[in-house]
């Protein structure tokens, strides 16, 4: 609870924004915060800034406000202040605040993913924090950034993520579905996120065959699998079996995979890198250069899917044998 002086000081502030007299108040809220920070009255601190950017984020002082966010961010990390719901909320309520034309709102995201992976139990970041700022940018149209934080997300994000890619998809020609559906598989495996990655190519695929009527759709049921074969997308059933396949871990079910859609396969040449750490992570095959997985990922996330195969009569793909 705020005391009596930073609640009188607090008030002070925020009346000299409504009345427009915005540097003034920015440069004392300035002055008075880092008072509080040399004291170590962390809390003070993070009283006023938190109050004072949310009064001049409202007025429309973005550039401002921005310089109080980034400031409550580095008084989070010299009090060791970890993600917790309170600290979270504060972020939150300022990321919703800012313009997403606003210079400095990408620069106070990657400050508040980092105070959390520093001090938070999360290498990659809060996910609850990835999954608010996903979400906002997947509203925002911004793909290329909100892919990013969804996939290390919370289990949420995965519907987020598999409703984005498809919109995505549906501006393009309908045989790159596969292409899509793979931005969030391909990062979920290579996180060692089996779980997800199975659940947004499930919820991708349904979408894509409640859509498009006229799909021909085959059911393959065995004792242990049973999965939906589309005839004219088999990279989506590549995707779909090899999730399959990485639940059971066997060398020789993921080299027959790749043997039997090789043909398929090199309409994708940017699956390669990601398909051998996928060969190293799941069934043990060594890569035959290193690679980073963050690097790896980088490269999934690098643009649109300008590498998805022409526009071409897909023919249908042959059965493949020896499911189970």
């Amino acid at each position: 609870m705020a005391s009596k002086n930073v609640e009188k000081t607090r008030a002070r502030l925020e009346k000299k924004i409504q009345e427009g007299a915005y540097y003034e108040a920015h440069q004392q809220l300035r002055v008075v915060s880092q008072r509080y920070i040399k004291a170590h009255n962390y809390d003070a601190a993070i009283d006023i800034l938190c109050s004072g950017a949310e009064a001049l984020l409202k007025a429309g002082q973005g550039g401002s406000g921005c310089d109080l966010c980034l400031m409550l961010v580095e008084v989070y990390k010299a009090g060791s202040v970890t993600p917790s719901a309170t600290s979270r909320a504060r972020l939150i309520q300022l990321i919703s605040l800012i313009s997403p034309e606003e210079p400095s709102r990408k620069r106070f995201i990657n400050e508040v993913i980092a105070w959390s992976a520093k001090h938070g139990e999360y290498p990659a970041g809060d996910p609850e924090l990835h999954h608010f700022i996903g979400t906002l940018l997947a509203q925002e149209d911004n793909t290329y950034e909100a892919e990013k934080h969804l996939v290390v997300g919370i289990k949420e994000s995965t519907e987020i993520f598999s409703d984005m890619l498809y919109d995505w998809y549906t501006e393009d020609e309908p045989h790159t579905a596969p292409i899509y559906a793979a931005r969030a598989v391909f990062p979920y495996l290579l996180i060692g996120n089996l779980r997800d990655a199975t659940r947004l190519l499930a919820m991708f695929t349904r979408k894509l065959i409640e859509n498009s009527t006229s799909l021909a759709i085959q059911e393959v049921q065995t004792a242990s699998v049973d999965v939906k074969v589309i005839p004219s997308l088999p990279l989506l059933n590549f995707l779909n079996l090899l999730l399959l396949a990485c639940q059971t871990g066997g060398q020789d079910m993921f080299r027959t995979l790749k043997s039997h859609y090789s043909n398929n396969l090199k309409e994708a040449p940017h699956w390669d890198e990601a398909l051998e750490q996928i060969g190293e992570i799941y069934f043990g095959i060594q890569v035959r250069r290193p690679a980073s997985i963050f690097d790896m990922m980088g490269s999934m996330f690098g643009g649109a899917p300008n590498a998805a195969p022409q526009s071409r009569q897909i023919a249908p793909e042959q059965p493949f044998v020896d499911l189970d």
